[in-house]
């Protein structure tokens, strides 16, 4: 259920792209992330492969500031990966009397500039949402955990695990037969919940986030090729 105050927040970011004349994709939708206190956070922003070559940019509501990408700042970094069709953004060292606030992801385009991203930054010494890494790593064919943790209010929330690109999500408690068996996702019921993705492929590296309700936190997965000594040893003769 959506509260008051995630409505305001809504409305806010809807009413203030009419008026900057921002067109939304489809995709687009309200997001709630929440990071702890000196932490740093990283937010994938993908995009149409038709925009590859266009302007990307971050902007900042709490300072009307936007960051073109492939700039590295003291606390920020905003750098394309045109061959994975997403831009990262990366705030470092976050505060809340700094950071917390609304912030969008935007292409520039001929006609007006296309908002594909959007959040609502909360820093906070004891997130709603939080994960003990934001990077995980596997190699092919085997699996990784990872637990997510929420706080006592999010007890009862929806929990999930979703993919960013396509916005797939597994979660706890539902079973959904056209989706990958090889995902599983169970909550202990107290404060956290734990994904567990076995036989893994290269193409599930990509980046994912864990949410209760609607806050979430961000996990980028890394699926590496395993290189089998013998056939290297065979190559060489």
């Amino acid at each position: 259920m959506v509260t008051y105050e995630n409505k305001e927040i809504f409305y806010f970011f809807f009413l203030f792209s009419l008026i900057i004349g921002v067109e939304r994709c489809s995709s687009v939708s309200y997001n709630r992330l929440t990071v702890k206190t000196g932490g740093s956070v990283t937010i994938p922003c993908y995009y149409d492969e038709k925009y590859t070559h266009q302007k990307k940019y971050w902007h900042s509501e709490n300072n009307k500031s936007s960051t073109y990408t492939n700039t590295t700042e003291e606390n920020l970094s905003v750098i394309d990966h045109p061959d994975q069709s997403l831009f990262t953004v990366t705030i470092r060292n976050l505060q809340s009397t700094k950071h917390d606030g609304g912030y969008y992801c935007a292409l520039k385009t001929e006609e007006k500039p296309t908002l594909i991203y959007d959040i609502y930054l909360q820093v906070q010494s004891a997130p709603y949402v939080s994960v003990v890494s934001s990077s995980v790593s596997g190699h092919e064919g085997g699996d990784i955990s990872v637990q997510c943790f929420y706080t006592l209010g999010y007890k009862n929330k929806v929990k999930q695990w979703c993919r960013y690109k396509d916005q797939s999500c597994y979660t706890v408690g539902r079973t959904n037969t056209s989706q990958n068996s090889s995902v599983q996702i169970s909550d202990d019921g107290r404060r956290s919940f734990t994904v567990l993705m076995t036989g893994l492929r290269l193409t599930d590296s990509d980046w994912y986030y864990c949410s209760a309700g609607d806050a979430l936190n961000p996990v980028q997965l890394t699926v590496s090729k395993v290189w089998h000594m013998e056939r290297f040893c065979l190559s060489q003769n």
